[in-house]
């Protein structure tokens, strides 16, 4: 599931690919932007903000969300790809990357491109990081559900729903309990922020230590099997949320 983990380290490969080389083809294939070309111009750099991906190409930038589903491949992995898949294709005389069922994809003018990410809180893996504010942040609502205000990217950017339940059994806090009960929201942000910056170059995500699979996560996506520090049964609210990626996850013996 595509986190702010996910973005950076795409971004990352992105950048040695793409970067300081020229577009010899740009094919975007959404219909209100199919018309841009931006052939002949150079790839300046690429830029993650929280769960946003940012590619600027002369005047222009390529704003991109994964959401759920989305993918950035480069080389040999696109010919796996189903073309109707393919929203964008980039070519540079020696690589090629194309964004796969991308949430959202535009053109941007760069030099108001973070205009679209001005409302985000602290990136947990940028330069902006800041803590103290990303803890005013989620306290500000101390009635709303911990995982609620974690998830919220205005709070700080990156949180996905893997990240939300693990740290809301880290800390052992049910996901459904008020932001109030958090003793010190100093502690909760920069244990998330560790938690994505330890995972920031990992293909397997892990939040136990282990990397194993199957072994890599505390209770995301683990209803029905035993907790790993008590035995107990994980408990999930799947069926109430039919549909919908906020499914929660949590020990009802090691969370309150």
């Amino acid at each position: 599931m595509p986190e702010g983990d996910t973005v950076y380290r795409t971004a990352t490969k992105l950048r040695e690919a793409l970067a300081g080389k020229t577009l010899v083809r740009c094919d975007v294939r959404v219909p209100k932007f199919a018309t841009v070309d931006l052939t002949g111009s150079v790839v300046d750099e690429v830029l993650s903000r929280g769960k946003h991906l940012f590619i600027r190409v002369g005047d222009a930038s390529i704003h991109s969300h994964l959401k759920m589903d989305g993918a950035w491949l480069l080389g040999g992995q696109i010919r796996r790809v189903q073309p109707h898949k393919v929203r964008i294709i980039l070519e540079t005389a020696d690589s090629r990357a194309a964004g796969i069922d991308l949430g959202v994809l535009e053109i941007l003018p760069r030099d108001t491109d973070l205009d679209v990410v001005a409302h985000l809180g602290p990136d947990l893996l940028g330069e902006d990081w800041e803590p103290r504010t990303a803890a005013t942040n989620l306290m500000a609502d101390p009635d709303r559900p911990l995982s609620e205000a974690l998830l919220d990217q205005r709070n700080l950017a990156g949180v996905g729903n893997v990240y939300a339940n693990e740290l809301c059994f880290v800390l052992g806090r049910l996901p459904s309990s008020p932001v109030s009960a958090v003793k010190d929201p100093l502690r909760v942000v920069q244990r998330a922020r560790d938690m994505l910056w330890l995972n920031r170059s990992r293909v397997n995500r892990t939040t136990t230590g282990n990397t194993r699979s199957g072994s890599d996560l505390w209770v995301y996506g683990r209803v029905g099997r035993p907790c790993r520090r008590c035995g107990t049964t994980i408990e999930s609210d799947r069926d109430q949320v039919v549909g919908t990626e906020r499914i929660s996850f949590w020990c009802p013996n090691c969370q309150t």
